[in-house]
């Protein structure tokens, strides 16, 4: 039996979509939303009416029938810790999504929008590896104060799907193999999967790791308290400082890879200076984290969009080939990721899970 399966990624200003027929994909598009188109909504979930009206208004475009679909997968969004894998939209994560108890983020609509088309379709709906995938190590969560725990918020999504394919690649199960992966764009994570699961990796979003073209990653204790005093700073205007004014962009005044290797290949040092510095901390990362896997690594995995500079690749692998060989699946490939992740279940291939989670 084929399957026909609808994909969506919510992004905070686009509305990324495709069609996939099993595992080809047969059409996609990236809606842009103006300013003007979402100035009328207060808040994020309050756009998921408009949203979903464009997605319908796109599959009659293309000439794809709400009837034909046999599944829709979401990009998942910010919920409660969960583990690895494909987990079907129920109620519980439907009023988490809606009432944003876990955070508001943007990729939370595609959840709603495919519960409430799947409901209406009667036909399943999924998530896939959202950002809170935690499978973290006990050991690790501990940080160097008790208030302070480590969390689990990476690119559960891209890491995970790019093991499983370079497991397929060395023609060995995913669950058998050791891994390191460095997801390396906007944000850079760097995970450790031993034998399937991603049982330490640095939090991405916000607080750990290299810096990244955009994200400020670890800081000096000390530096830090007197920045933040010395400055004032509140809350939120210190997440905006540390959350896309940080890394190349406040050195360098760009997050554009391209545009900082181009003005490298015109002899301007300082933009050297500073992407070294990034692939420097990357290949640190990934050394600290073999440590975790007792040196014992497969495969080092370089992916994300930031894998596609060459010379990016050249920077880090002679500083960490020593630790295992090195494979480069640059890109993203987000929504080939979730149909895939589906698929998998739709095959028989995975079970999906429910997501289940004791409310207080």
């Amino acid at each position: 039996m084929q399957h026909l399966l609808l994909v969506i990624n919510t992004g905070s200003t686009s509305t990324k979509l495709a069609v996939y027929r099993d595992a080809e994909q047969i059409h996609t598009t990236s809606l842009h939303h103006s300013t003007e188109d979402l100035a009328p909504f207060a808040t994020i979930v309050e756009q998921k009416g408009f949203r979903q009206q464009v997605i319908v208004e796109w599959l009659e475009e293309i000439g794809v029938e709400l009837a034909d679909l046999t599944a829709i997968v979401a990009r998942g969004g910010l919920l409660a810790p969960i583990p690895g894998g494909t987990y079907r939209i129920n109620e519980l994560m439907v009023r988490h999504m809606a009432a944003e108890r876990y955070g508001r983020h943007a990729s939370n609509l595609a959840g709603l929008i495919a519960y409430d088309l799947g409901r209406c379709l009667n036909i399943p709906c999924y998530i896939v590896d959202p950002v809170v995938v935690d499978e973290l190590a006990a050991v690790a969560r501990i940080s160097g104060h008790p208030s302070l725990e480590r969390i689990s918020i990476f690119h559960a999504l891209n890491q995970r799907a790019n093991a499983k394919k370079a497991a397929a690649l060395l023609g060995r199960p995913y669950t058998e193999l050791n891994l390191i992966v460095a997801h390396l764009g906007g944000g850079i994570s760097v995970g450790a999967h031993q034998l399937g699961r991603v049982i330490d990796v640095n939090q991405a979003l916000s607080g750990e790791g290299p810096f990244s073209p955009e994200r400020v990653g670890s800081l000096p204790t000390n530096a830090l308290v007197h920045y933040f005093f010395d400055h004032g700073w509140t809350k939120d205007e210190l997440m905006k400082q540390f959350v896309g004014r940080s890394g190349l962009v406040a050195h360098l005044g760009t997050n554009d890879s391209r545009a900082i290797v181009a003005r490298m290949q015109e002899g301007d040092s300082q933009a050297e200076f500073y992407f070294k510095a990034m692939c420097y901390q990357i290949a640190k990362e990934i050394g600290r984290i073999s440590t975790v896997l007792c040196g014992k690594v497969d495969q080092i995995i370089l992916t994300g969009g930031l894998a596609h500079s060459p010379e990016l690749v050249a920077e880090i692998k002679p500083k960490v080939e020593f630790i295992a060989p090195v494979m480069v699946l640059p890109g993203e490939n987000e929504l080939e990721a979730l149909a895939l992740g589906a698929l998998r279940v739709l095959q028989g291939e995975e079970r999906a899970r429910d997501y289940i989670v004791e409310e207080v």
